[in-house]
């Protein structure tokens, strides 16, 4: 590789890897209720793996929460095995905006799972050889699977991870991270 082309992605990923760090120190002193009044309007956009479908969506706009686009979240975020539509927790749309503004993108998220009812969690944790908690957050609509095109997973996860709001799961092998609203950990 010539040296000006290594170069230039040194210089790449020293300013991702510093708009990561900055965004995530600033965030994480904010308590997630808090990112509600730190942007004018919040939008964010979905791609389904499963489904097939695609979404923008305008979801709150300063410390106001949007019903029609919740609703518009809740259906899009669906149990994508049997239909149930679950409420989607606005703090976790937050944490995603968060995540995408960390990393710099406008990129759609693309989602692996949002909501799961209790039948399908159940069905996926005993035929999957685990990786499906008994008591999943997806369940609460507090949980996402996804991946974001052309930002590698250490990154997404990384940038996750800064913002200390929750859980954050790397799976690797099917190319997903699972983030949460629950307490910080990771795994």
């Amino acid at each position: 590789m010539p040296i000006d082309l290594l170069h230039q992605e040194r210089r790449w990923f020293l300013r991702r890897s510093t708009r990561i760090a900055l965004a995530g120190s600033a965030l994480a002193t904010l308590a997630p209720a808090a990112w509600a009044s730190t942007a004018a309007s919040r939008t964010l956009a979905f791609s389904h793996t499963h489904t097939g479908e695609s979404i923008e969506l305008t979801y709150a706009s300063g410390a106001r929460y949007l019903p029609q686009a919740l609703e518009q979240a809740n259906h899009f975020l669906r149990d994508h095995y049997t239909g149930e539509v679950g409420a989607i927790d606005p703090q976790l749309l937050d944490l995603l905006h968060a995540v995408r503004t960390a990393l710099g993108t406008d990129r759609p998220f693309h989602v692996i799972s949002g909501y799961r009812c209790p039948a399908t969690n159940n069905r996926l944790r005993t035929t999957r050889g685990g990786g499906v908690a008994k008591r999943s957050l997806h369940m609460d609509g507090k949980a996402i699977d996804v991946r974001l095109p052309g930002v590698p997973l250490t990154e997404l996860r990384d940038a996750a991870l800064s913002l200390k709001a929750g859980g954050v799961g790397t799976y690797t092998r099917d190319r997903f991270v699972h983030l949460d609203t629950g307490r910080p950990r990771s795994w």
